[in-house]
């Protein structure tokens, strides 16, 4: 059969045009632009954090850490260890000075030595050496040195503050002024004694011993033998004058015990004679 009277038709082509796209893929919007602006995002805001986070903390290090190292820095009060005394016999603070006497430790008994004929009245041996020489030079001179009273327990010490205290009608304050209390006083530390003019026995333990030949010569020579007036007149201690009350300063041990006394202030006690 012959063909040639008929036109052949052209085969369909795809079209470039919208019109031939679904109408669904025509309406849905494009997601990729989206795809790749949100991790961008995302990446901005926190490179922002991390830095306002670091600033943040910057600031409040520089506003705190000055104050906790300050605070931090150890009182001078508390930091500062306190000093132990050197010598035993001494004390060293406030808490151990009762109304004007500090606290001296007692001698033990094999460190006393007799300095009387009846050896009752006893001192520590460097100190008892040396009134022994002290009592023969004064003779040699006319003057007889009489030892009153040396080393005085504590217990013995107690009576006489309290007791004696008691029976005239002493206020502990107006008593400590012619007695230490007990555990404050020169005796019981075995340096201490008190003397006696042999010639004016009637101003034993009195003031007028000060007019005697005895006194006289402890005044020019006591110091040669390393003894001292404990308690002169207006002694910062507060003390009664007490001519006849004399202590041995004359080793490392008998200074230290007594020289923390120089650094008292005047007390203010009323002394009531013996």
């Amino acid at each position: 059969m012959d063909n040639a009277g008929f036109s052949e038709k052209p085969q369909d082509t795809p079209s470039t045009s919208g019109e031939d796209i679904p109408e669904a893929l025509r309406d849905t919007p494009d997601a990729a632009p989206k795809v790749s602006i949100r991790p961008l995002i995302l990446i901005i805001g926190g490179v922002v954090g991390v830095a306002l986070i670091a600033v943040v903390s910057g600031f409040l290090f520089f506003v705190v850490a000055p104050k906790k190292a300050k605070d931090s820095q150890p009182s001078p009060l508390s930091s500062t260890p306190a000093t132990p005394s050197k010598a035993g016999n001494s004390a060293t603070s406030k808490e151990n000075i009762v109304l004007g006497h500090f606290s001296y430790t007692e001698a033990s008994e094999s460190e006393l030595q007799p300095i009387s004929n009846d050896r009752r009245i006893k001192m520590r041996k460097a100190a008892a050496q040396k009134f022994l020489e002290m009592a023969a030079a004064a003779r040699s001179a006319g003057a007889v040195l009489v030892p009153i009273s040396g080393f005085r327990s504590i217990k013995d010490q107690e009576q006489l503050f309290f007791t004696v205290g008691a029976q005239r009608n002493q206020t502990p304050a107006q008593r400590a002024a012619v007695s230490a209390p007990p555990g404050h006083s020169e005796h019981h530390t075995g340096y201490a004694v008190d003397i006696g003019d042999a010639a004016a026995r009637a101003t034993d333990l009195n003031p007028n011993f000060e007019k005697t030949k005895a006194y006289q010569w402890l005044q020019a020579n006591a110091a040669r033998f390393g003894f001292e007036m404990s308690f002169p007149r207006d002694n910062v201690q507060g003390v009664s004058y007490e001519p006849w009350h004399w202590r041995f300063v004359g080793d490392r041990d008998s200074l230290e015990t007594f020289y923390k006394a120089k650094n008292l202030k005047p007390a203010q006690i009323q002394s009531t004679p013996q």
